[in-house]
């Protein structure tokens, strides 16, 4: 029977390095201050409602102060998205 040929195995090349690129993100700088006022504004809202007994922050509200207190905070999550 014939011997079969010997095939030669190319040499390892290592792939060619990629340059880095810089990722640039924005100035988000106004996201940290805006999301914490949200949630502080949110809190002393509804904190208010209860310490005053629904006399405070706006009397014809009623009940509907804890929903606006909500409001604030739930802004503050939806602000939160957007910090990187």
């Amino acid at each position: 029977m014939p011997k079969s040929r010997i095939r030669k195995k190319a040499d390892f090349t290592p792939p060619p390095v990629k340059a880095a690129t810089a990722i640039k993100l924005g100035n988000r700088g106004w996201v940290a201050p805006l999301m914490l006022a949200f949630f502080v504004v949110g809190l002393a809202w509804i904190v208010l409602f209860y310490v005053t007994q629904g006399d405070l922050p706006v009397d014809s509200f009623g009940n509907w102060n804890i929903v606006v207190g909500f409001g604030f905070i739930a802004g503050g999550f939806v602000v939160s998205t957007q910090w990187k």
